[in-house]
């Protein structure tokens, strides 16, 4: 009787020993680690991704706070000229951005320029010119052996409501010349002042 009251012991002390064991570890991985962990981590993650989030926010804003050198608009297009920059090389790479408030699709069709050439460049900004006003020249978006330009394709084109950034290169003006007109499709000419490169 003594062995048997002991072996049952035994077992039922197993099994309680075993339940408080499970029971502990259940409560310390879900209950206490969720509700001290969390709390920790939402009052010091919170405040650090809300810092983070807002300076990332400003960061990603800081680059349409651009200068604006020009802006011109015509059928529901909004032409932003950003930057003219003389590269070493000899030649310019002026910048901007497009944003299409026509109310439908915009391809970029009428700003391919109307070369046959240049219809391989698609929906883009083949077509725009540089125009030197005092040396009474024009100059024509640079183009590889290809006849591919070296600018901006609007692939797909762009969505009404949206803005799309652009570039284009142009063989560089004299040193003397400052400022140029930059013309694109009917969009109406942009005056521009060029900056030296760093």
């Amino acid at each position: 009787m003594n062995i048997r009251r002991t072996t049952k012991g035994r077992t039922v002390m197993t099994a309680v020993a075993i339940t408080t064991g499970l029971v502990l570890t259940v409560a310390g991985c879900g209950g206490g680690g969720d509700d001290g962990g969390s709390d920790k981590k939402t009052s010091s993650s919170s405040p650090a991704k809300n810092d983070d989030g807002g300076d990332d926010k400003q960061d990603s804003q800081a680059p349409p706070a651009k200068e604006t050198l020009a802006e011109v608009k015509a059928g529901g297009l909004t032409l932003a000229v950003t930057s003219a920059v003389r590269d070493d090389g000899g030649f310019v790479t002026v910048e901007g951005t497009v944003t299409n408030g026509s109310g439908k699709p915009w391809v970029a069709a009428d700003w391919r320029g109307d070369e046959s050439e240049l219809a391989k460049n698609g929906g883009s900004i083949a077509g725009a010119s540089l125009v030197d006003q005092t040396g009474k020249k024009k100059y024509l978006v640079l183009r590889d052996t290809e006849g591919r330009c070296l600018c901006t394709r609007f692939t797909g084109g762009v969505l009404s409501g949206d803005t799309a950034e652009w570039f284009a290169q142009f063989p560089a003006p004299p040193e003397d010349t400052t400022k140029v007109s930059f013309q694109v499709g009917s969009m109406p000419p942009a005056a521009v002042e060029l900056s030296e490169g760093e």
